[in-house]
């Protein structure tokens, strides 16, 4: 995984991406004095089928904010699309735009836009949406004639961003050390319990511990026999 970077800004559709996706490589970044900074396009508002979405999302954020604090995150922002009808488009595309041109990082990562995981489940319409928005974005937040709205507002382009890192991806190309940072992972999604409480009868420590721990051994044999967060990079 490329390591000559300072800054990175994650940008993913839900509370709870994150920290099924890639937490465990991101507080060995944050160890390391690197910067990441969570971007969301909702609040998981329509994530808990017993609980109103205005109820829901407040709850939900407080939730990712604990989770982020766990792997070294301070700052977390919510675009405030809506939960489950996320669309793919210029307005998606403007507002990840301005959060790489207000953070300018160098990596930029998000989660698996493809249609299926692997083939094997369907993806869900936000994750396709916001996936594919975040790759067209880490170009557009370049473009002074894109959105050129944005420069109004004082968000000048950037075009520092170098790579792209999709977590989640069927088909990785690079991978960051889970060893260090996967105790972290574990508490980091342990803190979306009312969502996991209403998921799964097993105990919410388990099967944080059981779920992240299957991936990163799922991932060993690709990357020299070590439980891994897998990544596939674009580079720019």
């Amino acid at each position: 995984m490329p390591d000559d970077w300072r800054r990175a800004l994650a940008v993913v559709a839900h509370p709870d991406d994150l920290e099924y996706g890639c937490s465990a490589a991101v507080a060995a970044w944050t160890d390391g004095g690197r910067e990441v900074v969570y971007v969301l396009a909702t609040r998981g508002e329509a994530g808990i089928d017993t609980i109103d979405p205005a109820t829901c999302g407040p709850l939900r954020e407080r939730e990712q904010r604990a989770s982020a604090a766990v792997v070294g995150v301070s700052e977390v922002e919510f675009l405030d699309h809506r939960d489950g009808v996320v669309e793919y488009g210029p307005a998606l595309r403007r507002d990840i735009a301005a959060a790489i041109r207000r953070h300018r990082p160098e990596l930029v990562i998000t989660l698996n836009h493809r249609d299926t995981w692997g083939g094997v489940a369907w993806n869900t319409p936000d994750h396709v949406a916001v996936g594919r928005a975040t790759l067209d974005a880490a170009g557009d937040a370049g473009n002074r004639w894109i959105f050129p709205e944005l420069a109004e507002q004082g968000l000048e382009p950037w075009d520092g961003v170098r790579w792209v890192a999709v977590a989640g991806s069927s088909s990785p190309t690079h991978a960051v050390d889970a060893t260090p940072g996967m105790e972290r992972a574990v508490r980091s999604l342990l803190e979306h319990r009312a969502y996991i409480e209403v998921l799964t009868d097993q105990d919410p420590e388990e099967y944080c511990r059981t779920f992240l721990t299957a991936n990163a051994q799922a991932a060993a044999p690709r990357f020299g026999g070590r439980p891994a967060v897998a990544f596939e990079v674009f580079s720019r």
